[in-house]
């Protein structure tokens, strides 16, 4: 008998036959990833998670998306061209915009999304994009989706972009780069690639999601360099990490925000970010200018966490510790865990050179009680595992 709704047996031993072996590559390997549900009420030194400002829990932020709840809903309940756009979603806008000093902004339900947004909206035949290989997934998959030609350079080589813009036969191109790298903590040189990309016509875009609130005071990095502002640099970043919030944004000249509201489907298509979310991210951004030592506290303790490791200092929250395989960097973890110190285990494809990371995350909440435990539990996991 065929048709009808209900699976049988079948499908389900199809299934197994065909993702079976996959699994099983994956466990020989050392890189199966497993889901870990954490408790509400779990007492945890963090060393793992992007609440880089310590704001996640904060009352303050915590208050305004329960207020946004009650006065706007649960839900934003459409896309933002239909009935998603509220009050919030445009002061939101308008205030991640003058901080970091740029003259327009659109947001986006997440940061992943803004990304792909932009670059897919600025991408197609007649545009060459540029793309660090060290860059986050979000932009190597826009990348994929964009149906321009895309050439990946050297992390942080200046003269390979220059070289790659120079012999293009197309008449746009987009240089692609994080101000802050995700995995190993290491800044890109802007103002370098700012001006390249100048010389030779292009857009510089950089995803400002680790440094937004942790770099240039708070501002970021782009403003740090003096290039906020400028016609051929966009920003984008996410409002997940400093911001304690969920959510994105694309920072540039209005031109371009209006035409991601028109060319970007993954702001035409997406319900727009709920309201509760545009609320805690203005919350926490309202903190950070109050509070302007927070990105201090952030740096002072990634340095020490970077020193008990003997690493290089990050230029933001983010300290990489090198591991000499996968299962090493998992059962570092896990010992750390056992300890009373989450920290991230970081394996391929998640870091761009195929080693295997703890990857720590410096928060400016952290007491100085809670660092010096932190830094003894890692370094005793450290030595454990490298030996």
């Amino acid at each position: 008998m065929s048709g009808g709704g209900v699976a049988g047996p079948s499908d389900s031993g199809l299934l197994a036959e065909w993702l079976a072996p996959k699994a099983a590559a994956l466990e020989s390997r050392g890189l199966t990833r497993r889901l870990r549900a954490r408790a509400a009420d779990e007492v945890l030194i963090d060393l793992a998670s992007n609440d880089y400002l310590g704001l996640a829990r904060d009352p303050r932020v915590i208050e305004a998306a329960v207020a946004a709840v009650r006065e706007w809903g649960t839900s934003a309940t459409a896309s933002r061209l239909v009935t998603g756009t509220t009050a919030l979603h445009a002061e939101l806008e308008s205030s991640l915009a003058s901080y970091a000093g740029q003259s327009s902004g659109l947001v986006f339900s997440s940061g992943y999304l803004a990304n792909l947004g932009v670059i897919t909206a600025l991408g197609g035949p007649g545009t060459l994009l540029v793309s660090d290989e060290h860059v986050h997934a979000s932009i190597v998959d826009a990348c994929r989706l964009s149906r321009s030609r895309v050439e990946i350079v050297p992390h942080n080589d200046v003269e390979a972009v220059g070289k790659a813009l120079a012999e293009r036969n197309e008449p746009h191109a987009v240089v692609l780069i994080e101000s802050v790298y995700s995995v190993l903590g290491d800044a890109a040189p802007l103002e370098a690639l700012s001006a390249v990309a100048l010389d030779h016509g292009a857009v510089l875009l950089v995803d400002e999601a680790h440094g937004l609130g942790v770099t240039g005071n708070g501002h970021g990095s782009v403003h740090a360099a003096g290039l906020a502002g400028l016609d051929h640099v966009i920003v984008t970043m996410t409002l997940s990490k400093s911001l304690a919030s969920q959510g994105g944004a694309v920072l540039g000249p209005p031109v371009l925000r209006e035409h991601l509201i028109n060319r970007a489907r993954p702001f035409i298509f997406d319900t727009g970010l709920n309201p509760a979310a545009c609320a805690a991210a203005l919350a926490a951004l309202r903190v950070l200018i109050d509070e302007p030592t927070r990105p201090d506290t952030i740096h002072t303790t990634a340095a020490r966490l970077a020193a008990a490791c003997n690493v290089t200092p990050s230029a933001g929250a983010v300290v990489s510790v090198p591991m000499p395989g996968p299962r090493e960097a998992v059962h570092a973890a896990s010992l750390c865990l056992d300890n009373g110190v989450r920290v991230g285990s970081f394996r391929p494809p998640s870091v761009p050179d195929g080693i295997s990371r703890l990857r720590l995350t410096a928060h400016a909440a952290l007491s100085p009680a809670d660092l010096n435990r932190a830094c003894d539990v890692v370094t005793t996991a450290i030595k454990e595992t490298s030996w």
